[in-house]
């Protein structure tokens, strides 16, 4: 019989598609209005919101399943994998995903999407180990 514990590495699946689903409608529908190539303050900004949002999402599902430090890195590696996989079309087919704004930011948005991997699997990385609770 599984545990709640056996469920974690479909959980963080999950979560990890609801979050690229849902940064890839944002960009769709209104990603002209924030994402500003152009604006190397705006830009940096959106860097730095991410450390602190995806650590969070990360984090709490690293504590939802109390999980051990090696359990979180493969959490973390499951959470980025459906977002790597799908943001390759993402990106290669930018100008069709993404009318709204201009094909020259293809390399920025693959550039912050890196990113917000590398968060995610170096949130897994740093994640101190739980003691045995008992």
């Amino acid at each position: 019989m599984k545990t709640t514990k056996d469920n974690y590495l479909r959980f963080s699946f999950i979560v990890g598609f609801l979050v690229w689903l849902s940064a890839t409608v944002l960009f769709r529908v209104a990603g002209q209005y924030f994402f500003i190539v152009g604006n190397p303050s705006v830009m940096v900004g959106l860097y730095i919101i991410l450390i602190p949002a995806l650590g969070f999402i990360s984090t709490s599902v690293f504590n939802k399943f109390n999980l051990t430090h090696l359990e979180s890195i493969k959490s973390a590696a499951i959470m980025v994998l459906p977002g790597m996989l799908l943001d390759t079309l993402c990106i290669q087919f930018f100008e069709k995903l993404f009318p709204n704004m201009p094909e020259s930011y293809s390399k920025s948005f693959a550039s912050w999407l890196m990113f917000a991997y590398s968060v995610v699997l170096i949130s897994g990385l740093l994640r101190k180990k739980q003691q045995n609770q008992s």
